[in-house]
Parts: structure tokens; C-alpha cells; sequence
């Protein structure tokens, strides 16, 4: 008799059989070679023959936080990519950013996305953000493996909290290490290449309690600062029409910045560049 015709309905037992609300655990049981942190390590370190994400940012403001990301990625010294989007919505309240491996990093997004929602639709409800970011963390884990021959993945993660008390601030930045560390951040925070000019820049643009729109302007500055110090992290590319992804989570929900909202903010900062440079 074979699995599928031994479960009922013809499904096998892992498809009918509840034994959480953890789609990761689920895929563990049923396919578990399509875990990343389930396939073979690498024998020598690959880091230098894959492509890399960069840099990505995120700070909070007053009413939620904001994340985004350039969009180039490397391979060695060479630019793989242009246009690589960084940044995703992981549910409806909630962002992920990527830097690392960038494939690897994608598939990790994607199977993050499932989790959340597989987690709603069983239980019913939405995973807390302090639940979401430890999920994450666990799946990071798994790939240290990976992580050690040169497939690192350390994703930046922020939220709207539903359950923040009366008078704290909703917005909330998660950040990580290879080994699975969660780390809360308080007002900002950066990860790759970049991130060292990234935090300097926010450093002494971000405050407490910022409007949406000062606080997207801190946050485009921050990438524009990374990449003007970092060949690895790309600027705003006008002639290609490439702006950094943006996304913004408060109480209505994740949105993404349309790319003329980001150009807008992107053409200030250089217009005001030029100028200090007595260029404008």
C-alpha cells in the first residue's frame, strides 16, 4: 500500500494529521528536502561565486516603522544585479529585508510568508510580532550550516505591534546574527555591507517620534550615505529609473512606497548635495 493511499481521502497522514500550526515543522515531516537548512553543505566556502544582498535599513517613526533597501546585489567585485528587490511584506503587518545570500534569502522570505499565514489559518489568529520574530530566528538557525561555508542569510525584521501598550511606540526592528540571535532595536537599525554608513547617517538624522514623511527622507539619506561609501550598495539610478524599495507598516497595514515617492525624496537629497557642493 503506498503513502498516499494510506491516509484518508487518499492524502498522507502528515496532510491530515494536525501536529501544530508551524508550517516549517509540517514541511519537516512531509518534505523535508524542501527545507533550505535540509539540503547538503557546501564542502568548500562558495560565498564569492553567489550573489549578495546589501544593504538595508529600517527606523521607526511616529505611528509604525519604515524599511528599504538599494537594489543592487554582488557577486566578488562584480555587480549581479541592479535591480534586486530587497525588501518584502511578510504578512500584513510586518516587513523582512534580506542581505546575504541572496537566493537563498529570497527562498527563506517566501517560505516565511507561508508560515505566517499557514499559523493564521490554523489557529485563527495572528501570530504576536514577539512570535513572528522568533519563528524567523529558528529558520535562521537552521541554515548555519550554509552560513558557515559563505550562504549566510541575516535578515532585518520590523513590525506594527497590535498588542503595544498605550503609549509605547508600535513600530518595533528585529535584527539577527547567523546563529539564529534575535536582537530588538531601539529607534534604528542597519544590516550589510552598508550598514556601518548607514547607522552613522542615522545617527544624526533619526529622533524620537518623527513624521512619516521626515522619517522616509532619514531613511533614503541613510542609503544614499551607505552607497556614496560602499561599492557594494547601489544609489539612486535616475537613468534607469531605480529607487531604493520602501515599505512603511502602521495601523492601516504594509504599503510599499510607489517609486515616484521614493524618486521624489531621492532628488531632494542629491539636488541638496550638488548644491552644498556648489554644483546646484
Amino acid at each position: 500500500m503506498s503513502e498516499y493511499s494510506a491516509g484518508r481521502s487518499g492524502f498522507p497522514p502528515a496532510y491530515l494529521d494536525r501536529v501544530g500550526s508551524s508550517f516549517t515543522d509540517f514541511l519537516a515531516t512531509a518534505a523535508p528536502d524542501l527545507l533550505p537548512g535540509r539540503r547538503p553543505v557546501p564542502q568548500l566556502p562558495v560565498g564569492d561565486i553567489t550573489p549578495h544582498g546589501t544593504t538595508i535599513v529600517a527606523l521607526s517613526y511616529d505611528g509604525g516603522v519604515l524599511m528599504g533597501g538599494d537594489r543592487r546585489a554582488t557577486m566578488g567585485n562584480l555587480i549581479s544585479s541592479r535591480d534586486i528587490e530587497k525588501v518584502y511584506p511578510a504578512d500584513t503587518w510586518s516587513v523582512i529585508g534580506i542581505a546575504g545570500a541572496a537566493g537563498i534569502a529570497i527562498e527563506m522570505v517566501r517560505l516565511y510568508q507561508v508560515e505566517l499565514e499557514h499559523y493564521e489559518k490554523i489557529e485563527g489568529l495572528t501570530l504576536s510580532l514577539d512570535g513572528k520574530a522568533n519563528r524567523l530566528a529558528q529558520m535562521i538557525r537552521g541554515n548555519l550550516g550554509a552560513a558557515l561555508q559563505g550562504l549566510a542569510v541575516v535578515p532585518l525584521f520590523a513590525g506594527f505591534d497590535l498588542d503595544a501598550a498605550p503609549g509605547s511606540a508600535p513600530g518595533r526592528i528585529f535584527s539577527y546574527d547567523v546563529t539564529g540571535g534575535n536582537y530588538e532595536e531601539r529607534g534604528y537599525s542597519a544590516v550589510g555591507s552598508g550598514s556601518l554608513f548607514a547607522r552613522g547617517s542615522l545617527k544624526k538624522t533619526w529622533r524620537p517620534n518623527l513624521s512619516a514623511e521626515v522619517a522616509t527622507r532619514s531613511l533614503v539619506e541613510a542609503l544614499y550615505d551607505a552607497a556614496d561609501d560602499d561599492s557594494a550598495t547601489g544609489g539612486p539610478d535616475p537613468v534607469r529609473r531605480l529607487y531604493p524599495i520602501v515599505y512603511r507598516v502602521d495601523a492601516e497595514g504594509a504599503v510599499r512606497l510607489t517609486d515616484d515617492e521614493v524618486a521624489a525624496v531621492a532628488s531632494d537629497i542629491t539636488d541638496e548635495r550638488a548644491a552644498a557642493d556648489g554644483q546646484g
